[in-house]
């Protein structure tokens, strides 16, 4: 870079304007301000530049930059004149710039609000979406210089720069003069703008992960000689599995005369192979890492598995090695799994990669799979293997991605992936941390409007290799908030995959009515009382007793599903004692046949595991793979259905039993040291004993493409019967697919933001722009904190300070009698449990001998701080408030005042802004909430008037993103109406919005 003595700008170099972005094929460029010191790439660049697209920048042949051109084009004063260049390998490949303008079309300094901009990209790069991403940097730099409005002059043939413009999303203008289209566009972000931006940011993330899940060829690098460690495994494990492409084995010490390695061309660098490289695996020392990257970096890779260690998670010293890692592939345009990462598997029939530690391919299925940690993700492989695979033979995973430290991939890009992945319908997640919770939440609800996403998110703190944001918020909020973005928040790996084989199974539950029914009372029972725990609405268990046929389960089930009063069905069954026998296959079939009439509702089978039931639950009449011996410790689950030859096709999942017990398996952060695996002394995993199947016969064809290939589409899946060996899990399960169903069904009208015509938001504005010029972190006072919330509409009951008994009585006779004596101390704030407040005073006397009391009982009038006020009308006391955190971004809360919902923690959380039906529900989601509608016979309040005080607040935070703290406590809501007796507000300069911004990948 240039020095400051270098340069003749008004202003430092804006080291923030750096950004990484996903284009739209999904690599990555460096977008940075152009500089004195870019003299020779500039020129070098424009040197690769076509006649044909000089022309279109210059109106006129242009083959070479004069000195001139060269000088004006470098140096720049980042104010009136700016420049930005996208790069790859530190080369440029587009550039952009802007000149402010004044109104006669002259070069102009501030006040003048134009600019005009100009984009030049090289031939090799265009259709990317350089310019796309170029245009909303170069258009946020502009609205930072206080620039406002774009000018561009396009000539009429250049349509792919005149669509960049008008694709943009921002409010133009458009003529034609002198044979040149001249447009003009605000830079003020519009709702479509910011539509377009995320639409084209989750192409781009999408396609990034689909390079490392779909790579043409793979390359392994770290494959050692002899057998055994990291690298000679995962080349093995892609081996195995069939992948499709072309596969390499690469290591720096193989000797001249080897050529092969357990069958697979063998190379001593990248360079050296001949074809093109998509995805290489690495797999050696940390210290060995960077110079493999620089060779897959200048051969052409587009993308990186890191599994060595040795990064963020030993210590400071590794977390700088991790972030020179990434820096380093992005200058390539490289994305990177890991590092520390277990890998990849993708089990389409056209590609059948397993780049991960996993010995073997899991069964192909419609699941995706992301965890963190490499222990969780064998923990997972191995129970949806147990549940879904081993057993069932029907349901396994379409993707797995385990990330590692993941340093640049997250569980955000591969949520991008997956949103339109034909292949896969439903999502489990398992997260130790959330780096952007403001995006995850939003891509969150739009991934949950069209397949269900069900999450672990560990409580404990993030694992010391993960570059996370802080956040102020209790684990449980964070809950709250994904839930209201629609995710299926459960706690152990147990529930998460109870929960996905429902959903991937069964129809979405259309209310909460459950029927019940089965040979057991007892085991009837017990599952009513769960679906009570757990809100749902069962009927009395219909008993079949234990002489029960198969016909009688038919019989009792088909008419179950057509009983219009039900909107699920739990079967509970005790199978025959001992061995497998007939019956169990006879009533395996005869609960298929009954559902498959009833394909609208789900069905659960609850069973006792001491017969066959689960086995005989999961074969199909002719395409099903024989039975497979449960492995030790087996939860012995099964699914109903017949399945396709694709599901079918009998290779294991799962990587040993790490994590195989309930608590292992739920644990906060797993077993991290299953995953802290040394690439430079590697032990390969431990493979399971072979699983035993019915292969495919002899010459038959392979399973049936997935969709979206170029072959034939597979058949429709078939309904498959979950069974659970417990009840609570298949209640839970279903209850968690009960509230997610009312979930979809809420979001499809998602209620509105109302406008109310008393909100003073210029008012608001200026009074808070007065009060910041006092200093940063301000906590706005009483009379400030009554007008700022006014201006909103919101009253605030005044409280008039009483420093002595007569300075109380006379505040009493202003304010009129019966009046309230409150202490403010903060040790006695809202604290009427303490004794620090008098209620319903009627007089003068009563008011002296309350004072009287308070200052014996606490102290003296200083300490206290008392106030007086007018008493409100009686009702339920409740606590709103708001809060900006840097992280999930503004938050809105409800509660009730007083220390039992404090205790309980009884509080429930939306984020900002509020719709009215978001409002509607908060106020009835906290377990308290009966008692604002009239429990146990008393008078129901007002929630109309807390729902619009709500939304008030809401707007205030919203339309003010300096306000960062609101707290109304109490607010006494009555029969009619309410009343805020007391508020505090706080106010700081406004936090970074890094989701208003151009697209950008997290700096390192």
């Amino acid at each position: 870079m240039q020095t400051p003595a270098d340069r003749q700008d008004r202003h430092e170099y804006p080291a923030h304007w750096e950004a990484d972005v996903v284009l739209r094929d999904g690599g990555t460029a460096r977008i940075r301000p152009i500089t004195a010191d870019d003299a020779e790439r500039l020129v070098s660049f424009y040197e690769q530049v076509s006649d044909e697209s000089k022309y279109y920048r210059f109106f006129a042949p242009y083959p070479r930059l004069s000195a001139k051109d060269v000088h004006r084009f470098t140096h720049h004063d980042f104010v009136d004149r700016v420049g930005l260049a996208a790069t790859v390998g530190g080369e440029f490949i587009a550039t952009v710039r802007y000149d402010r303008i004044g109104t006669d079309g002259m070069a102009a300094s501030a006040p003048a609000d134009e600019a005009e901009v100009a984009f030049l990209v090289q031939d090799a790069h265009q259709g990317r979406g350089v310019a796309s991403a170029l245009l909303e940097h170069i258009a946020a730099v502009a609205r930072e210089r206080g620039i406002r409005r774009f000018a561009a002059e396009v000539l009429p043939a250049n349509t792919k720069m005149i669509k960049v413009f008008t694709d943009a999303g921002y409010t133009q203008k458009r003529s034609f003069e002198d044979g040149v289209v001249r447009l003009e566009f605000d830079l003020e972000p519009t709702d479509r703008s910011l539509a377009v931006q995320r639409a084209r940011e989750q192409r781009a993330e999408a396609r990034s992960v689909r390079r490392l899940l779909a790579p043409g060829s793979v390359a392994v690098i770290g494959v050692g000689r002899a057998p055994g460690g990291v690298g000679r495994s995962v080349l093995g494990n892609i081996r195995d599995a069939g992948y499709r492409g072309p596969l390499h084995a690469v290591n720096s010490a193989f000797p001249e005369d080897v050529k092969e390695i357990d069958g697979v061309r063998a190379y001593r660098s990248v360079r050296d192979i001949e074809g093109p490289v998509d995805l290489a695996v690495v797999a050696v020392p940390a210290d060995r890492v960077p110079a493999v990257v620089a060779e897959c970096g200048a051969h052409g890779v587009q993308g990186l598995v890191v599994l060595s260690a040795g990064y963020a998670e030993i210590g400071p010293e590794g977390r700088e090695r991790q972030r020179a890692l990434v820096r380093q592939a992005r200058a390539y345009g490289m994305r990177i799994i890991g590092p520390n990462a277990f890998g990849v598997i993708n089990t389409a029939s056209d590609v059948r990669l397993n780049a991960s530690l996993a010995p073997q391919m899991p069964r192909p299925g419609r699941i995706g799979m992301f965890a963190q940690s490499g222990a969780i993700g064998i923990a997972l492989l191995s129970r949806l293997h147990r549940r879904g695979g081993g057993i069932t033979g029907v349901t396994g995973v379409s993707t797995f991605v385990s990330s590692g430290n993941r340093a640049d991939v997250s569980g955000n890009d591969v949520l991008q992936y997956w949103f339109d992945d034909p292949d896969t319908d439903v999502v489990l997640m398992y997260l130790e941390s959330i780096g952007n919770p403001r995006k995850f939440t939003r891509l969150a609800r739009r991934t949950a409007a069209a397949k269900p996403l069900v999450v672990v998110q560990s409580a404990g703190s993030a694992p010391q290799g993960h570059a996370v944001r802080a956040t102020r918020l209790p684990h449980d909020t964070v809950s709250a908030l994904l839930r209201q973005a629609g995710v299926i928040r459960v706690d152990t790996i147990t529930e998460l995959v109870d929960a996905g084989l429902l959903l991937a199974r069964q129809p979405l539950p259309a209310g909460p009515r459950v029927t019940i029914l089965g040979n057991s009372e007892s085991l009837g029972m017990l599952t009513y009382d769960r679906c009570l725990a757990e809100g749902l609405q069962p009927t009395t268990p219909i008993d079949l007793t234990t002489s029960a046929t198969a016909a009688d389960f038919h019989r009792a089930l088909s008419h179950a599903l057509a009983d219009d009063t039900s909107d699920a069905v739990v079967v509970t069954a005790i199978p025959a004692i001992g061995e497998a026998s007939p019956d169990d296959a006879e009533l395996a079939e005869a609960l298929r046949t009954a559902a498959a009439a009833a394909p609208d509702k789900p069905v659960l089978v609850v069973h006792v595991e001491l017969g066959g039931l689960a086995e005989a639950l999961s074969l199909a009449t002719s395409t099903a793979p024989a039975p497979l011996p449960p492995a030790d410790g087996a939860d012995g689950t099964g699914s109903a259905g017949v399945g396709s030859a694709r599901e079918a096709e009998g290779s294991a999942a799962g990587a040993g039993s790490t994590a195989e017990t309930e608590e292992a398996a739920s644990a906060p952060a797993g077993d991290r040291a299953a995953e802290q695996h040394s690439a430079a002394t590697p032990t390969p995993p431990v493979r399971p004993p072979a699983v035993r199947g019915t292969p495919l016969a002899p010459g038959a064809s392979g399973p049936p493409a997935r969709s979206g290939s170029a072959s034939a589409p597979a058949a429709p899946r078939p309904r498959l019967i979950p069974a659970y060996p417990a009840a609570e899990r298949a209640v839970r399960a279903l209850a968690e697919a009960v509230k997610y169903a009312q979930w979809r069904r809420e979001a499809t009208e998602p209620g509105k933001v109302p406008e109310y015509e008393d909100i003073d938001e210029r008012g608001a504005a200026k009074l808070i722009a007065g009060l910041l010029e006092r200093g940063e972190g301000l906590a706005v006072g009483p009379e400030e904190t009554r007008e700022l919330l006014a201006a909103y509409g919101i009253r605030v009951r005044p409280a008039l300070p009483a420093p002595t008994p007569d300075a109380a009585a006379e505040a009493a006779h202003a304010l009129g009698y019966p009046v309230a004596l409150k202490a403010t101390a903060p040790h006695l704030r809202h604290r009427a449990d303490l004794g620090g407040v008098r209620l319903d005073l009627a007089d003068e006397e009563q008011l002296r001998r309350a004072y009287a009391e308070l200052t014996e009982l606490f102290g003296p009038a200083e300490q206290l701080r008392p106030v007086v006020q007018a008493m409100a009308a009686r009702g339920v006391d409740t606590v709103v408030r708001a809060v900006i955190d840097p992280a999930a971004g503004a938050v809105l809360s409800f509660g009730l005042a007083g220390a039992a919902s404090q205790l309980l923690g009884d509080t429930a959380h939306r984020l900002v802004p509020v719709t009215d039906r978001e409002a509607a529900s908060l106020v009835r989601s906290i377990r308290t909430a009966p008692l604002l509608f009239g429990w146990r016979g008393s008078t129901p309040v007002d929630t109309p008037a807390l729902e619009e005080l709500l939304l008030r607040v809401s707007r205030l935070v919203d339309d003010h993103p300096e306000v960062v703290a609101v707290t109304l406590e109490p607010v006494v809501v009555a029969q009619h109406g309410l009343t805020v007796l007391d508020a505090t507000i706080r106010l700081a300069p406004p936090p970074a919005r890094d989701d208003l911004g151009p697209r950008t990948l997290p700096l390192y």
